[in-house]
Formats: structure tokens, sequence, C-alpha cells
């Protein structure tokens, strides 16, 4: 007979496994059912179809140009994404989805390797902080996406999880320098901040003889080797070219100037915190007090340089984007898990101010309800907005109780919202901010031969169009379509701008909502 293998539920592999489902679970599901965003997966994702069209690994291309603003590692992955699955939006973002819910796994490890060294041996500190990095909108909702974010965070888990296995035994420093070779063949300088902040974590622990270990060395030189051949065959095919848009447009330039105009004041991402982090935020900020109380212990030193040193960094930097702030939560996930579980444990009442949040979080998601069901009437809308009324409602009742469970019940219920945001068409909001392109894409892609260049009165130049036609499309002014009207080639125009070109010929090759493709024929 065959012998049957129970885990107990007080087990890690318990917990790694639960965790580990959870995760792939809530990042795969329905992940394919959305077009492709403009910019960073637009971008990607025809990177990596020029990458598959032509057999061209080590020199990455869009629409058959350089592409010259990030090392290749998500390009390959994807090419191999789509041998096994095609060209579609689940292949596009299937790599970068998994490696990122990955990463909820490795916060439980990490919390359990700091309870270790802090001589804690408690649990449900390490399942808390999994679970608000499960459960925190930001993670889920950009680590699904063609992005280079959430694996990012990932590959620093594992750097940070390695480097505290090494505290004790030293083989394990080298999947530090893997983790950080990952990143920088991922987003290339970044891993001179993030580096820098588990470097400042070894000296505040006067972990010294860690920086001349020859297994942190052999792991950085094996880690980085691939990227720095890489940045070699680069420079040495490009020159000076690679260089200048690689380093400095794409990377140091982001520190003093506003790169293609993404700029906000000092304080932009506490106000991405207020955004997207509640009801996690009520949590943290206690926590983070708590951090600064503890900063004899491990756990606080960690949380303490890598919360402060990474918010600081992006902080500073004139170039903002809301991705920027991803690693942060790595550190909110292990401050939030922390103080969580210091209520859990206290024998004192939870604090007032945390139970009448809950309770407005409460109002607010009730007044949702109320107003999508009798004016919007959007099915998902109202499902959303009711297990939210419901996941507030019933932890604020146990908060007052000064009851733990409350916060289970708010773990559970975010999980189920999150589900129910996954499975709408609501998770990828940005897509509402100008026309559907798939519909154009399709028009252009049957109406214009392959490697066509087509130039369009768009605003701006649509990198999901880009990849959905196959084609490269250029926003233009004005100007310039008068002057293109007059040669051979093909525009997409709107219809005000159709009006002011009437009098050159052309050929009328379709329309698609507000956009008509034409020939022109001087």
């Amino acid at each position: 007979m065959l012998k049957t293998y129970k885990i107990p539920l007080n087990s890690d592999w318990f917990w790694l496994i639960l965790f580990t489902l959870a995760a792939l679970f809530l990042w795969l599901l329905a992940l394919g059912e959305l077009p492709l965003r403009d910019w960073d997966e637009g971008y990607y994702a025809t990177v990596s179809q020029d990458m598959f069209n032509h057999h061209q690994w080590l020199y990455p291309t869009y629409q058959g140009h350089p592409f010259w603003l990030k090392p290749p590692l998500l390009f390959w992955l994807i090419h191999l994404s789509y041998q096994w699955g095609g060209f579609n939006e689940w292949s596009s973002r299937l790599p970068s989805a998994i490696i990122t819910a990955l990463g909820v796994p490795l916060v439980y490890l990490i919390g359990r390797q700091l309870d270790s060294l802090d001589a804690a041996n408690d649990r449900w500190r390490a399942i808390f902080s999994a679970s608000v990095y499960l459960t925190l909108l930001p993670v889920v909702r950009l680590g699904r996406l063609a992005m280079l974010d959430g694996m990012i965070n990932t590959f620093l888990l594992m750097a940070i999880f390695c480097l505290l296995k090494g505290f004790k035994s030293s083989r394990w420093l080298f999947g530090v320098g893997v983790g950080l070779g990952l990143i920088a063949l991922s987003k290339g300088v970044l891993v001179m901040a993030l580096g820098a902040i588990l470097l400042s974590f070894i000296l505040w622990e006067k972990r010294f003889k860690l920086l001349l270990n020859p297994y942190l060395w052999l792991g950085l030189l094996i880690g980085f080797l691939p990227a720095l051949i890489w940045y070699f065959l680069q420079i040495h095919h490009y020159g000076q070219d690679f260089i200048k848009i690689h380093f400095f447009s794409q990377s140091f330039d982001r520190l003093s100037t506003a790169v293609e105009g993404n700029t906000g004041p000092f304080w932009f991402y506490l106000i991405e915190l207020l955004k997207y982090a509640i009801p996690w935020l009520f949590f943290f900020i206690p926590g983070f007090i708590l951090a600064v109380q503890s900063r004899s212990q491990i756990w606080a030193k960690l949380a303490l340089v890598g919360s402060i040193g990474y918010l600081g960094i992006i902080s500073l930097m004139t170039t903002k984007l809301p991705w920027y702030i991803m690693p942060f939560y790595i550190f909110f996930a292990l401050i939030t898990g922390h103080y969580l579980n210091h209520l859990k444990n206290s024998s004192l009442k939870y604090p007032s101010l945390l139970s009448y949040l809950l309770l407005l979080c409460t109002v607010i998601a009730l007044g949702g309800w109320i107003y999508f069901t009798f004016v919007t009437q959007q099915i998902s809308l109202i499902l959303i907005a009711g297990t939210l009324t419901l996941t507030f409602g019933s932890s604020t009742f146990y908060f007052f109780r000064h009851q733990y469970r409350s916060i289970l019940l708010l773990i559970l219920g975010l999980y189920g919202t999150f589900c129910l945001l996954m499975l709408s068409p609501l998770w990828n909001w940005e897509l509402n901010e100008a026309f559907a392109v798939k519909p154009v894409a399709q028009l252009i892609k049957s109406q214009t031969p392959a490697d066509t260049i087509i130039y369009s009165s768009m605003p701006y130049s649509r990198t999901s169009l880009d990849f959905y036609s196959d084609r490269q499309i250029l926003a233009v002014d004005e100007k310039t379509i008068q002057d293109l009207s007059r040669k051979s080639g093909y525009l997409l125009l709107d219809a005000t701008n159709l009006a002011k070109i009437s009098a050159q010929p052309y050929q009328n090759l379709g329309q698609s909502g507000e956009f008509i493709l034409i020939k022109t024929q001087p």
C-alpha cells in the first residue's frame, strides 16, 4: 500500500505551500483577459515579439530599432513564454506574474529567519508579514503585469533571505550575489541602490566578516557575470550611443531630471501609500514606531534600513513613477506583520484610533455598495464593494472586542476582494484612459504590409498598439501630417486631421472608432 504523508498545520512546509498556492492563484487568475497597457507592458511585449521573430537574443530591438532602455532578462523569459503559449496577453504576463507571486513565500521564510535570529520563535509574525504582502494592492496589481518591478521584489527577497541565512551558515551568502545579479540583469543600475541598502544593514549589524566571505564574492562574481557580459557586448556593438541612452537618459538622469515629464513633489510616494496601502497603512504607522523602539533587534534594523533608505532614495529622485515604490512594500510588510503579531500577543486593549479607522472604512465601503447597487448597477463593483463592506464590518466588530480574529478576517476578506477584482475588467484601470487599441490594430494589420511605419494624429505613441498591430505607429504633430500627406505612405487620422488634408489624394482603407486609416497617393 502507498504511504500517505500529512503535513502538520504548525509546520513551515504547510505555510509555505499554502502561501505559494494562494499567491499563484491570485496572480494568475484571469491574467490574460485584459489587453496589455501602454508604456512598459507594450514595450516589453514588443521587444520580446521582435526577439521571437528575428531570433535575436543578445541585441534586443523594438520594431527593428535597437532597444537600449533595459537589460534583457524579462525579454528572454517572455520570449520563452511565447514559444510555449503564442503571442497573447497571458503569455506576455506569465513570467513576471509567477516570479512576483513567489515573493510571498519568500516573505514568510524571511520572517521565520528573523524569528530565529532574534530568538523569538513566533511563527505568526512570519504568517502576518506574508499575508500583508499577499494582500497589498500595488504588489498584486503591478506584479501581474508584464513589468519588471514585481520581479525585482522577488530577487531582492531572495538576496535578503540568503543574507539572513548567511549569518549562521556562510554558504548561503552565495545566493546574495545571485539575487543581486538577477536584479542587474533585469533593471540595471537599480542594483546599486538595493545593494547599498543590504550593505547598510550588514554594517549596522556589525557583521563585517561577511564582507570578506569567499561565498559572498563567488556569488557576486557568478551572479553578475551574465549582466557584465551582456553590457560588454552592447557597448562593444553600439558604443557611446548605448552608454548615453542606457546609463544616463534611462538611469542616472532620473535622479536630477524629470524623464518624459514624470515628476512630483517630495511626498509623492506618501500619497501613493495613502491611495493604495489602506488598510495596512493604519497598522504600518504604529509598527514603524515599534520598529524604532526595537531597533536593537535584527528585524527592526532590516526594516528600518530598507524602509527609510529606499523611500528616501526614490523621494529625492526628480523622476517619479508609481511603480518605483515597489521594493518599499517588502519592508512595509515586515513592519506591519510584526505589529499585527504584537497586537495578537498583547494583553492590552487594541488602539481605539485603529478601531475607528476600520469603522470609517466600513462606512465608505457601505456607501460605495449603496451607490453601485442603486446608481451604476455594475455587478462587479457591487460584488467588490459588498465584500469590502463585510470584510471591514466584521473586522471592525472584533477589533472593538480586542480579538485577533479581526486581523484574520481582514486578511481573508481582502484576499477574496482581490480575487473578485482580478476577475473583473477593473484591475488594469489605466486601459480606460485612452481608446481601445485592439480593433485599431486589427485594421492596421489587415490593411498594411509588414514592417511598415504608420504615422498618426494620436496625442502620443502607444506601445500596446505597436504590439498588437506588429507595426510601428508614430504620433506626429499637425504640420508633419501635412507634409506626409504629400508623400506615399500610411496615415492613421482622426476626422479633424483628415479633413485638413482632403485636398490631397488618398485611399480610405477603413475606420475603427475615431480613427481612419488611409494610404496617401501623391
